[in-house]
Formats: structure tokens, C-alpha cells, sequence
């Protein structure tokens, strides 16, 4: 059996403002591996592409993410961060896997079909190819893990159905070629936590959304004191206490939203939190909740506001990230195309 080295991979859309939700859901969780395993962290400009956006927003957009990641604790010396367009290998791959991907597959992706809408016909082919974009972001590393959210885990399904039938419609080619039993490895998710999934302040049943049109849905990470405030006490709940016991919040998506975001800002579980403000009202516990989301995303928001006005330093920072990034995806790149026949360059 082939054997990979250990790499995570995973990245963030440049589309609209950070929030709480990226935060929890997955920057933290990339501070939390790096030094632990190899990281690399992307800003995925291209996915981005699916959206029409003005370029001057995008280019803002870019450097926000990057700052974030950094604001967060990410260390391009330690993490690999770059922009995906800037490496080209992703999109080179990304062809390659769409003529391995089969049409069934990508028929079946629920964010295409949600995000596509009855307007079906119109949708652009980049939005249904967004899991080939995917899946070659991720296996031009080999990554082994890719830290996702629940709405994401079916995209990495199919990450491993393409390597999978990748290595086995070409095995004659991947063992002549030297590469053993199996090119690409089967990613593993990297799914949990106390805030794997944070939900609108304003409707439990919806995922926290940068495209949700009300702005008291979301905590954005550039928000002040003031603003988050009024959010959080804005935010819907229902008429009942705090329940004693986490089975109990199952049927209240509010209140376990809530209680969720309480638990992953001070890294304990909901059962601790529940155990902290037995009976407690919402509107004592929503004055904690502020308390602590102030504690812990102000300096975040003030070290994201300065590194958003550097914008060499974050060029810099995704220029040394590209090169990086490009000398581990390129020779995997023209592995692939010597496995599947094409001749390589000289």
C-alpha cells in the first residue's frame, strides 16, 4: 500500500467580509494544526470567479483573508499561505480532473444545486466545476487532511471518488512510471469541534453566510465593539431558559447556535457552558456572550485592521507563499501528465 506524508490543506473565499463563522468554523482550526503538521493555507481567488465580483472588491477581498489568517496566529513561516491564482498548477489540474470526474458526480452536488437555483440553465459552467477546482487544490499537495464544514464534506467525497478512480484507471501507468500501488492518497476530513458549523444569528436552520443579505446574521471579524454587541443582542432566540443538558438543545437551533459560538471562543465544551449558566435567561447570557466575543475578537479585528492598510507586507507574504506552494504542487503536476501520456517539457 502506498504511503503519503501527512499534509493539510484547506482555504477561504475572498468573497465578502470575514466572519464569525470562518473564524470558528476553520481559521482557528488552522492555528490549531500548524506546527503540528505540515500546513497549507490558501485564499481561493478562483472559486471567487463563480461569483461576479468588481476587481477592485476581489483584490480587497484577497488581502482581507490574508490578513485574517494572520490577525489569527497563521505564520507564513510556519504555514504556507498564498493566493490560487497565483499558483498554476491548480487550474492545470483542475482540467485534468474534470475529464476524470464523471457527469453523475457532479449532477449530485447539493451546494451546486442550491447555489444554481431554479435558474439552472443559466448558472456558468465554473459553478458546476467548482469541485473539480476542488479536488485539484487539494491533490496537487497530496493532501492527506483538509480541515471542512459540514456543508463542504460532500466536495471532498468527491475529491476521493476522482483519486480513487484516478489510481485505478491508471495503475499500469502509476506503477511504470515509479509511483507504486497509488498516485494520489484519500483525503480524510478534519470535521468537529464545538463551532464545526455556526449558524445566521438571525435564523438557527441557516449556515453563517458572507452573501446573506442582513448584516445582523453575521459577526464580521472587522466589526467594533459596538456592532458586535448589538448583534448578539439582537440575535434570535426563543422564550425558554437555558436547557441543562446539550440533548436538550437539539430542538432549540438558536439557542444551541449560541451556546456553540460561547463554547468555541473559550475552548470549552457546550456541556461546560450549560453547566456555567444552569436555568440562566438569554439576556444574561447573551451580556456574557458579548463580554467574551469582545475579549477575543477585538485584538483580532485590531491587528486585521493594521495589516490590512500594509499592503506590500501581504503581498510579500503571498508572493513567498506562491513560490512555495508551486515548488511542491509542479513536480506532482507533471507526474500526472506523464501518467496520463502527455509529453513533458523539457
Amino acid at each position: 500500500m502506498a504511503t503519503f506524508k501527512e499534509r493539510v490543506f484547506s482555504g477561504v473565499q475572498p468573497t465578502g467580509s470575514l466572519h464569525l463563522g470562518n473564524y470558528l468554523g476553520a481559521i482557528k482550526r488552522f492555528v490549531e494544526l500548524q506546527g503540528k503538521i505540515e500546513t497549507i493555507y490558501c485564499v481561493v481567488d478562483l472559486h471567487a470567479l463563480t461569483i461576479q465580483n468588481p476587481p477592485q472588491e476581489l483584490r480587497e477581498g484577497i488581502r482581507g483573508v490574508t490578513a485574517g489568517f494572520l490577525a489569527a496566529g497563521l505564520d507564513p513561516k510556519r504555514s504556507i499561505i498564498f493566493a490560487q491564482s497565483q499558483v498554476h498548477e491548480h487550474a492545470e489540474l483542475s482540467w485534468m480532473f474534470a475529464c476524470v470526474a464523471r457527469m453523475g458526480w457532479l449532477n449530485r452536488m447539493t451546494q451546486f444545486k442550491e447555489k444554481a437555483g431554479k435558474d439552472r440553465e443559466n448558472a456558468s459552467a465554473g459553478l458546476f466545476l467548482y469541485p473539480a477546482l476542488m479536488a485539484a487544490d487539494i491533490l496537487a499537495y497530496k493532501a492527506t487532511h483538509v480541515p471542512v464544514g459540514e456543508d463542504q464534506k460532500q466536495h471532498l467525497e468527491l475529491t476521493r471518488d476522482i483519486a480513487q478512480k484516478f489510481n485505478n484507471d491508471y495503475a499500469d501507468s502509476i506503477a511504470a512510471c515509479g509511483h507504486g500501488d497509488a498516485f494520489f492518497p484519500l483525503t480524510e476530513p478534519l470535521i468537529g469541534g464545538p463551532a464545526a458549523r455556526v449558524m445566521s444569528l438571525r435564523d438557527g436552520s441557516k449556515k453563517m453566510s458572507k452573501s446573506d443579505p442582513s448584516d445582523y446574521s453575521r459577526i464580521n471579524l472587522t466589526d467594533d465593539v459596538d456592532a458586535i454587541a448589538q448583534k448578539i443582542r439582537k440575535a434570535k432566540t426563543d422564550p425558554h431558559p437555558l436547557p441543562e443538558t446539550v440533548k436538550e438543545l437539539e430542538a432549540r437551533p438558536e439557542a444551541e447556535n449560541l451556546v456553540g459560538i460561547y463554547a468555541a471562543l473559550t475552548d470549552v465544551t457546550p456541556e461546560e457552558v450549560l453547566r456555567q449558566y444552569p436555568g440562566a435567561q438569554f439576556s444574561d447570557f447573551k451580556r456574557a456572550l458579548v463580554d467574551v466575543a469582545v475579549e477575543k475578537l477585538g485584538p483580532l479585528r485590531a491587528e486585521m485592521v493594521r495589516l490590512s492598510a500594509d499592503h506590500d507586507h501581504i503581498d510579500a507574504v503571498l508572493a513567498d507563499g506562491a513560490r512555495r506552494a508551486s515548488t511542491i504542487a509542479h513536480p506532482i503536476i507533471e507526474d500526472v501528465k506523464e501518467i496520463f501520456g502527455l509529453v513533458r517539457g523539457k
